[in-house]
């Protein structure tokens, strides 16, 4: 196949140039290879690396009736990407040893349209399985510091994170830590909104980063700390790898895009922990991520049925927001940064933050896996254009710039060859 005359976001910068695939891998770049059989006319489009969506829940197996492989994978190609990392909650069971492991694998490689790797978990008592699920071929160790919600996936006291985070670093692999400190968390003034997010303030989260890069500065470990909602937690995380620690963050378009005046609006479509803060803490982080201590940003999809979402009590609604279709668009409007920039964020720093060979980058060898987007294009986002179980997200109603034209899965379009497991170098 050729793609032919996009403007193509490589590494070094964007250019103008076919993509010859042979296979399913790049094989050249450069202006007029010549014709194929096989063409696909990318004039007056971008070319993006297929994103890399390095933070999902599509819960499967177990509860697939929340989301499901099949509908979170298509949710993804719909929105450009070729590739996600599934945690490991809240899948039932939860993906805490090797056997866990090979029911979500098997069911992925059965249902999922795009490349996928996997989460393994942190969780009391199973420090002797991180082997396991090391050699099975997870991308890391996921750890909640603050209850997760899911009965079968405890939260990681001081001891099991320090011992985890030990075996980790053995292990070559690293943490992710859901960073909120449960004992700074705040009694509810009232079952509102705005409660629920004052509840959860930004100091049980500073004070949770902060424990965390201690015990991988004593352990050697490698910690990635997941959807930081905090200019001053993003802050931390940078002075650390300032120091020499291999400590990176993530953020999600929903701290970027909301601000918590309007979580009155949407309900609990808006809820997440750690919450959308206050319009400056948004403004804040728009630096951070504009001066590039932010190394990559993902979706943190987290769905539920509808009749989880409902009632107006904060605190008895599930939280998670619905948006991994969403994220390129997303950051293509909500924030001014330049497309290559983007690019960056979605699929070449994660794919080489978790090591996955092939991914997130349009050179000779790599996968080909590339996102064609219309980027003068805007569309209102429509509860019937989603691909998710359930199509609410609280994205529905904005109008986004970026039209995906055509999403390539290792050189051919989306759904003409399944997903499979991606392990990291």
């Amino acid at each position: 196949m050729l793609v032919r005359g996009g403007t193509v976001l490589t590494a070094s910068g964007p250019v103008r140039a076919d993509v010859r695939i042979e296979g399913e891998r790049i094989a050249e770049l450069g202006p007029d290879l010549g014709e194929q059989p096989d063409e696909l006319d990318a004039t007056g489009l971008h070319v993006f690396p297929g994103v890399v969506d390095a933070h999902v829940h599509f819960n499967e197996p177990g509860r697939a009736d929340w989301e499901g492989l099949a509908t979170g994978s298509a949710a993804v190609a719909a929105g450009g990407g070729t590739c996600f990392l599934d945690m490991p909650l809240n899948a039932h069971p939860p993906t805490v040893d090797a056997d866990a492991f090979a029911l979500k694998a098997a069911a992925a490689a059965r249902a999922s349209v795009v490349d996928f790797a996997l989460w393994g978990g942190l969780v009391p008592g199973n420090a002797d399985r991180l082997a396991g699920l090391a050699a099975a071929g997870v991308v890391g160790f996921k750890a909640f510091m603050a209850p997760s919600g899911i009965e079968d996936f405890e939260a990681a006291g001081d001891a099991t994170l320090r011992e985890g985070m030990a075996r980790a670093a053995e292990l070559g692999l690293p943490v992710a830590v859901h960073a909120e400190a449960p004992e700074r968390l705040l009694a509810p003034a009232g079952t509102g909104w705005l409660d629920w997010a004052r509840s959860r303030p930004v100091e049980a989260e500073l004070d949770a980063i902060g424990r965390a890069l201690g015990f991988a500065e004593e352990t050697g470990c490698s910690l990635h700390v997941v959807h930081v909602s905090s200019a001053r937690g993003v802050g931390l995380v940078a002075a650390a790898r300032e120091r020499g620690l291999d400590a990176t963050c993530e953020t999600c378009p929903h701290y970027l895009v909301f601000a918590e005046d309007d979580l009155e609006r949407l309900g609990a479509l808006g809820k997440c922990a750690p919450p959308i803060r206050s319009a400056a803490e948004r403004a804040a982080l728009h630096a951070e991520l504009a001066a590039g201590r932010i190394e990559l940003v993902a979706s943190d999809h987290s769905p539920a049925p509808p009749a989880l979402k409902q009632g107006d009590d904060a605190f008895a609604a599930w939280g998670g927001i619905s948006g991994c279709q969403s994220l390129l668009p997303l950051l293509l409007t909500a924030v001014e940064l330049a497309p290559a920039t983007v690019a960056r964020l979605t699929a070449t720093a994660p794919a080489e933050r978790f090591r996955l060979p092939g991914k997130g980058r349009i050179e000779p060898g790599a996968d080909a896996d590339l996102a064609l987007v219309d980027l003068d294009a805007t569309a209102e986002l429509r509860a019937g254009d989603l691909r998710y179980r359930h199509p609410h997200s609280p994205y529905v109603g904005m109008t986004l710039r970026g039209r995906i034209a055509a999403t390539l899965l290792r050189g051919r379009p989306v759904g003409e060859r399944l997903g499979r497991l991606v392990r990291p170098r």
